[in-house]
């Protein structure tokens, strides 16, 4: 009785859980917390993201060849009779290689292993074994085939080979787990455990789709059986895989489709711009707006009437006048009685955003305020007090100290540096505010879907009149005094240029020329022309005060970093020359060059490139001669650098694709959405599918309150 009283506390809390999908990885047989660690590193923390951990690629090894018929240089998969074996420790480098001798009557195969003296245990003469591996010629001249480190397993009567005669997957493994551990454990938990894989997805949108089911479609994503095609495995385009990728894609749209379903529902505020503000400032313009900016104010002006909330994205390409449109939503807002502020991803943006809009409204006698992490208290106690109609600022506009006085308009500029979580706590700032999001970046439409399912989108397809496309042209290092002279010429024209460099100083780790160098550089060869330098690292009224000058016409060529990427306007600007071009991004190249063009003369930009580069580099600086249309430059950008680095900075807070891909699987992505969408407005709060609602939410992290009861 004693020994039933006196139970050891350590064992009984090291007991193993009942499994379950989201059981730690720790408590699966033969993982244990070493293991588990490692796996971590992965990614892999419970059963569930074993489930999901998808190989990277696979290998064809169903064909099993003689010996006599592997050929040099090929992958290949045989079979035979372990004749002898041994361990060679080489006199010089003190290296242990074991070695076997295998042969199947019609040839001799000689298979060694490096520093793997322990694998002579494996291994005894007379047993039949399967291999594969990279074929050689035997070393030394000697007659025979070699292979190097082959995938090896015994055959007996009750072999279920894993790494061999069959189409194995590849896992990306790490330190201290190789991908044949990696796969060995990957077949024993999932085979284990396989019946914990419950479909989730309604059964009549599978069916109506000719989707597989998603346990035989994990099970075959993994570890493909009899037929399979090993071309359609390695594109992702399985079955198997597109079952996989449909679930990611309809899980995102779903999240998306319930976000914009409960904001819909939700009232906010009916503006009506008593003061006529819009109106006064748009007869105020110097200049005459396009038809597609018309027709997009005319679009928000609609939404903001309406007693919903708006949820719209403005997107366009570099110039086209997206701040004049913003700002007209702004004023819709001041002049009904609320505050609208504008947040941008960087200071420098929304410093240029602060210089243009104040002087934009000087005239109509309302208090612009910027609002960054170093601000001081006074513009904080004007937001409070609602004496600051438009606030422009960055990430610090979303902090807990940040309080408006009646938040009616947010504005997100270049959405795509931010994401949904960010734009929900901003939103949070005022009671259901109208919302805005911006972005210069032209977006693809699969990319848009994607992406901003939850938003009406505007595009503004046209650019203002006379705007020229400019010139573009790839220079090297050998072509110097041809770009010196393009500059004289335009000088002499009255005309004014800008030479942007990747770097402010010296790098060891980088062979870049660098702006201040190059400032220097240039003033020797130009020494009867002002040449002015601007960067990120002067204060915000040492940057104003050097751009004012340029724009003054005081500088005649400006050097900068990227500063100058957006929110400068210098029509007298006409020639852009951008050093060592093939390091930057394609889309950044399209913005640096939205510089110029903006007057009405030709304009031209010169890629300096510093050979050897990329392939990808080669790519983008094509792209970057051949058009000058940025919806044809994201399209480019997104097959050169793929769905997930398209935006630099992944969306905070949006799951991640890890089956799916965009460009591939847009059919999977428009079916995705429309039925995501049918869904939510059916049952907006999932009631009659608990699973497909727990899914949701383990997609979603819990970041967001997606179903609101």
């Amino acid at each position: 009785m004693n020994r039933l009283n006196n139970k050891n506390p350590e064992r009984v809390l090291n007991r193993r859980p009942a499994i379950s999908i989201d059981t730690p990885v720790q408590y699966l047989k033969g993982i244990g917390p070493q293991r588990a660690r490692l796996l971590q590193r992965l990614g892999i923390k419970t059963l569930h993201d074993l489930f999901y951990y998808i190989p990277w690629r696979y290998e064809d090894r169903r064909v099993i060849k003689r010996l006599s018929e592997l050929r040099y240089g090929q992958l290949e998969t045989t079979t035979g009779e372990v004749i002898s074996k041994g361990v060679v420790t080489t006199p010089k480098k003190r290296l242990k290689i074991f070695e076997i001798a295998v042969t199947d009557g019609s040839a001799v195969l000689y298979c060694k292993w490096f520093n793997q003296p322990y694998l002579e245990k494996h291994f005894r003469k007379g047993q039949r074994i399967i291999l594969s591996g990279v074929v050689k010629p035997r070393s030394f001249a000697a007659p025979g085939f070699e292979m190097e480190n082959p995938v090896f397993e015994p055959v007996d009567t009750e072999s279920r080979f894993i790494h061999t005669s069959r189409i194995v997957p590849v896992y990306k493994a790490t330190e201290g787990i190789s991908t044949k551990q990696l796969r060995t454990l990957m077949y024993n938990i999932i085979t284990t455990h396989k019946d914990l894989i419950e479909d989730y997805v309604p059964g009549d949108i599978l069916k109506r789709n000719g989707l597989m089911p998603l346990r035989e479609s994990l099970m075959e994503v993994h570890f493909p059986e009899g037929e399979a095609d090993i071309e359609a495995l390695n594109r992702g385009l399985s079955p198997a895989h597109r079952r996989l990728a449909f679930d990611e894609l309809f899980l995102l749209e779903l999240g998306l489709a319930i976000m914009k379903r409960n904001e819909s529902v939700e009232l906010g505020i009916s503006f009506k711009d008593g003061d006529g503000l819009v109106r006064r400032f748009i007869e105020a313009l110097p200049f005459e707006l396009t038809s597609a900016q018309k027709r997009v104010i005319g679009q928000i002006m609609e939404d903001m009437e309406s007693p919903l909330p708006m949820n719209r994205l403005v997107h366009g390409d570099v110039g086209c006048g997206k701040t004049v449109v913003a700002l007209a939503a702004m004023l819709k807002a001041v002049g009904s009685g609320y505050q609208s502020c504008l947040m941008a991803p960087t200071e420098i943006l929304a410093e240029q955003h602060y210089i243009n809009i104040h002087r934009m409204v000087e005239g109509l006698g309302l208090n612009v305020v910027m609002l960054t992490s170093g601000t001081k208290d006074k513009p904080l106690e004007e937001i409070q007090r609602g004496d600051a109609h438009i606030v422009i600022g960055t990430h610090a506009l979303i902090q807990e100290r940040v309080r408006f006085n009646r938040l009616g308009l947010t504005i997100i500029d270049e959405q795509h540096k931010f994401g949904v979580i960010q734009r929900a706590s901003l939103r949070r700032k005022g009671v259901n505010p109208d919302v805005l999001v911006m972005t210069a970046t032209p977006i693809p439409r699969t990319l848009a879907l994607t992406l901003y399912g939850d938003l009406d989108i505007s595009v503004i397809d046209e650019l203002p009149p006379g705007r020229r496309p400019v010139l573009t042209k790839v220079f090297f290092p050998s072509m110097k005094e041809k770009i010196y002279s393009l500059i004289e010429d335009e000088l002499s024209k009255g005309r004014q240029a800008y030479v942007v460099y990747p770097l402010i100083e010296g790098s060891e780790r980088l062979d870049l020329k660098t702006a201040i160098e190059g400032a220097e550089a240039l003033r020797r060869v130009f020494p009867e022309r002002r040449v002015g330098l601007v960067h990120g690292r002067m204060n915000a009224s040492e940057r104003e005060a050097v751009m004012l000058r340029f724009k003054s016409g005081e500088i005649d060529i400006l050097v900068a970093t990227t500063v100058i990427e957006v929110g400068v306007d210098v029509p007298n600007a006409s020639l852009m020359l951008i050093v060592h071009a093939e390091r930057f991004g394609l889309a950044q190249l399209h913005q640096l060059r939205g510089r110029i063009g903006r007057g009405t003369h030709e304009s031209y930009c010169i890629l300096l490139a510093y050979p050897p580069f990329t392939e990808e580099a080669h790519r983008r600086l094509k792209a970057m001669e051949s058009t000058s249309d940025g919806f044809k430059i994201a399209e480019e950008d997104l097959l050169i650098r793929g769905p997930g680095e398209f935006f630099g900075t992944r969306q905070s807070g949006m799951p991640d694709l890890r089956v799916a891909n965009i460009i591939r699987d847009v059919d999977l992505l428009e079916i995705s959405r429309r039925e995501a969408f049918a869904l939510a407005d059916a049952d907006p709060g999932l009631r009659d599918y608990p699973l497909l609602r727990e899914f949701l939410n383990r997609r979603w992290m819990g970041r967001l309150e997606l179903i609101k009861s």
